[in-house]
């Protein structure tokens, strides 16, 4: 019988009985096997190849491409008729009559066809063919074991696979495998089946490997059209929405809206400035200190925020808190002070953590939760067990009176301030020292949620943003706010924090893109200077921020107001200004 040319119609092509063929190549249908000799099945160009017929405004899409893979996606989502009507209407078949008869040698398991008609389907490259040689015999091998036909097994290994000097290592490993005993198992009802499904993972293999001119790749218009989608997504500066909102029936573009630009609820419940807040890890709590000696705990609801607990017993102001990673357990650190861990339920104090002749001025959570850090006055840091045993004490030029503590996700590193102008990144298995260098003093950082990016705050009213994973390298720089006398901090935020947000001296909240350093929001309303900055992890759309007004304002959507009269934030107390009343 000869070959039946290319341009027949799909819908008079002789039918695979294989369904796990027709789900694998899509439901292409197949034309009737060629005899003769290899030569006959060479491939022959496809319907229009080689044309320029093209499609779409910008004369970049070739026809013959886009039909194949329309058709290879209707194939894909099991609208078998429709794949076949396609390419019967538009004469462009998705395979070749020679890869249909390959694909199909493949499933049912005439190995040695299918090598001979692999290299009649158009490859060039001869690491590819020997190395898609060697998944067909590899496969051939295993049935061969699970056949018990062990010397037709040990011969494909020694005549067929070693000569193709591919994989030597998985050469050796099938080796074993004679003389395992796990290969001589008694055959089961489900052979047959699990046979299908090892061919079928084969067949997939191999698609991964040959070019996809000749079989096109599975989900390739899905990946086409996600790519589209993620570069809309990444060039809209305004994105802060999940993904699931965006639509193919119209171009993706955000508007400001999606910034959550507008104050919300002004929290007066500390009678001095504020000085730092942290929201909780579960986006529930939101924890601040204050110049006044306390902390508050506040909880967080969709309808607002409102005070849970205040948390007094230092003796001095508090320059940090520190969240548990299950966002049970609190740490607040009095400035040259003491350390204190509270139980965020009850508002109950569980341990203070002190070292005698020396101040506290910075504290964190390792990653489990089993132990805590804090930095120390005379320069050192030191590792603390839960119950206040010291465990380890890193003495020299460790961290300043004034800085910023960080441990990253695994663990292994600690970050702090050591100089005016350094950051250490110390790798505590390790005993490795990295360090930031920068022209400035630094004033404050903050650590991404990923630990692959630090947020460095200088004294010339720069953000500089560091890659710390590998190689230190600078990525990015923000400008525009105002930083003269005070601390200053900043922080990461929105969807996959593509934001960066920072406090300001002149009352200021300052939003920037990340990727492109854009200056997006400057936030008016705070009487006094702002801080410190903190994005809700759980909510892209809640900001919340700190000032020396003795205020927090909590930011959100325009549409979050309770109506559209509502123009003024809700309260819940006295408004304090700059020390005044």
């Amino acid at each position: 019988m000869g070959g039946v040319e290319d341009d027949e119609p799909a819908s008079k092509r002789m039918k695979l009985s294989s369904e796990e063929l027709r789900r694998l190549s899509n439901g292409s249908t197949i034309k009737e096997a060629v005899a003769g000799s290899p030569g006959d099945l060479m491939a022959r160009p496809l319907q229009s190849e080689g044309g320029e017929e093209v499609v779409g405004s910008k004369g970049v899409i070739k026809k013959v491409e886009f039909v194949r893979i329309i058709a290879k996606a209707l194939y894909s989502l099991g609208y078998i008729k429709s794949g076949a009507h396609l390419e019967e209407e538009s004469g462009i078949p998705l395979h070749s009559s020679v890869v249909n008869v390959f694909m199909r040698q493949i499933l049912e398991g005439n190995w040695d066809e299918s090598v001979v008609t692999l290299r009649n389907i158009g490859l060039t490259d001869e690491k590819t063919i020997k190395s898609a040689s060697f998944l067909i015999l590899e496969q051939k091998f295993l049935e061969l074991l699970d056949e018990e036909k062990v010397m037709d097994a040990l011969k494909t290994l020694r005549t067929e696979i070693s000569p193709l000097s591919v994989n030597n290592s998985r050469v050796r490993e099938l080796s074993s495998y004679i003389v395992s005993p796990s290969f001589c198992s008694v055959r089961s009802p489900k052979q047959d089946t699990l046979r299908a499904r090892s061919r079928s993972k084969l067949l997939e293999e191999l698609q991964k490997l040959l070019p996809p001119t000749i079989m096109i790749p599975e989900g390739r218009l899905e990946h086409l059209v996600e790519q589209a989608l993620v570069l809309q997504r990444d060039a809209c500066i305004f994105h802060n929405s999940l993904d699931k909102e965006m639509s193919l029936y119209t171009d993706h573009q955000c508007g400001r809206d999606q910034i959550p630009s507008q104050a919300l609820q002004i929290l007066q419940a500390h009678t001095d400035e504020v000085w730092f807040l942290k929201f909780s890890h579960n986006g529930k709590y939101l924890a601040s200190s204050s110049n006044d000696q306390s902390a508050i705990i506040w909880e967080v609801y969709e309808t607002g925020v409102s005070l849970k607990h205040k948390l007094s017993g230092h003796q001095k102001a508090l320059s940090s808190v520190s969240w548990s990673p299950d966002d049970h357990q609190l740490l607040t650190c009095g400035a040259e002070e003491v350390i204190r861990r509270w139980d965020v339920s009850s508002g109950e104090c569980l341990h203070v953590y002190e070292k005698t002749g020396f101040g506290m001025v910075s504290c964190g959570w390792s990653p489990d939760g089993t132990w805590i850090l804090s930095g120390l006055n005379d320069k050192s840091i030191c590792m603390w067990e839960l119950d206040g045993k010291e465990l380890e004490c890193w003495k020299g030029q460790r961290t300043l009176k004034i800085s910023d503590l960080e441990i990253t996700a695994d663990g292994k590193q600690v970050i702090s301030m050591c100089r005016e102008t350094e950051i250490l990144l110390l790798d505590r298995e390790a005993k490795v020292e990295r360090f930031i260098e920068e022209d400035q003093p630094i004033t404050s950082f903050s650590l991404s949620r990923d630990s692959r990016f630090l947020l460095v705050n200088l004294l010339n009213q720069e953000i500089h943003l560091w890659n710390i994973e590998g190689d230190l390298k600078l990525v990015s720089k923000y400008r525009g706010h105002k930083r003269t006398r005070f601390i200053i901090r900043s922080c990461f935020g929105g969807l996959d924090e593509a934001f960066i947000a920072s406090g300001s001296e002149d009352s200021l909240v300052y939003i920037w893109h990340r990727g492109t350093g854009e200056l997006i929001e400057s936030l008016p309303g705070h009487s006094g200077a702002v801080n410190c900055v903190s994005w809700n992890p759980a909510n892209p759309h809640m900001l919340a921020s700190a000032s020396d007004d003795r205020t927090i304002r909590i930011w959100g959507l325009n549409n979050l107001c309770t109506s559209a009269k509502q123009k003024e934030p809700r309260s819940n107390g006295v408004h304090y200004c700059n020390g005044g009343t």
